[in-house]
């Protein structure tokens, strides 16, 4: 397990009975994780939470709000600031525990002696995008939402890197691929964060389990010569680290050599001292490095 230990403005309090509480700066909110299977005692803490998003039965949900200061402000994580917006879905516009992900590219780019650059698909809000632009790279940030796109955008300006080499795309990410490789494009390092379940250009739904195999191994292609590393994460319960591991490893390993690792992500639980588990990461390497 490779825990998000960096962060000062963000944490799991508790964790109980299907819901977490976290502060995000100085708001605390309870949003439910199908991963807390446990129930253990709560305190008042979480009676005194800004906001809780309660699911329904029909699916779904909202949020039930007790004070919230504000409908957004802004949290730090090292030099980066992100907007943070609770949002449909229980959602907030950001994965705090891909931190422990930014940094290990942050070091990749940073060690490579040369300016990388680097293909961020499914990029949401822009925190990878953010962590590589701020390491040096150039990055080229695909999301088929024109709002994350432009909720990325925002955050780049509150992190001070709006002139950074960053292009914004609008698009369909296989589809772009497809066009990249098509161009002659190539990248030295690719990060990938899909969605579970998703919906094609054309409304056809598509789950993750049946899609990365190819999704991965079209993206292999963009790859240049040289390429330093290709990162894919998963929130699927069905995608082991092994299985992603085994992914990396018949695709990007077998064209470019180097090491392939996986492993679950989390986030450290004050109140218990544990780690709350929030997916998996493969990661495929030029050199070997310790995770």
């Amino acid at each position: 397990m490779r825990a998000a230990t960096g962060w000062s403005a963000f944490e799991v309090l508790d964790a109980s009975a299907g819901e977490k509480l976290e502060r995000w700066g100085q708001v605390t909110l309870v949003r439910p994780d199908p991963q807390v299977i446990w129930n253990t005692p709560r305190d008042s803490a979480w009676e005194k939470a800004n906001a809780r998003y309660n699911r329904s039965s029909e699916g779904g949900g909202s949020w039930s709000v007790r004070s919230l200061p504000q409908s957004e402000w802004e949290i730090p994580y090292r030099e980066l600031r992100f907007r943070i917006r609770p949002t449909g879905f229980k959602h907030t516009g950001l994965f705090p525990e891909q931190a422990v992900n930014w940094d290990l590219m942050s070091g990749l780019i940073r060690a490579a002696g040369r300016q990388l650059n680097i293909l961020n698909l499914f990029a949401y809000t822009g925190g990878a995008t953010l962590a590589c632009a701020a390491a040096g790279a150039r990055v080229c940030h695909v999301d088929a939402s024109k709002g994350m796109v432009q909720w990325a955008r925002e955050n780049a300006a509150l992190s001070g890197l709006s002139e950074r080499p960053v292009r914004w795309i609008v698009d369909d990410c296989k589809k772009f691929v497809e066009r990249e490789i098509r161009r002659g494009v190539r990248y030295d390092g690719v990060v990938m964060d899909p969605p579970s379940y998703g919906r094609g250009p054309g409304g056809e739904v598509w789950k993750l389990e049946d899609s990365v195999y190819e999704l991965v191994r079209t993206c292999v292609q963009v790859l240049s010569e040289d390429a330093r590393f290709f990162l894919l994460n998963s929130y699927t319960t069905g995608l082991s680290p092994s299985v992603m591991q085994y992914i990396l490893s018949v695709t990007v390993g077998a064209m470019h050599g180097g090491t392939v690792t996986a492993d679950e992500i989390g986030l450290p639980v004050k109140k218990s001292g544990l780690v709350l588990p929030c997916g998996s990461t493969a990661v495929w390497m030029k050199n070997s490095v310790s995770l």
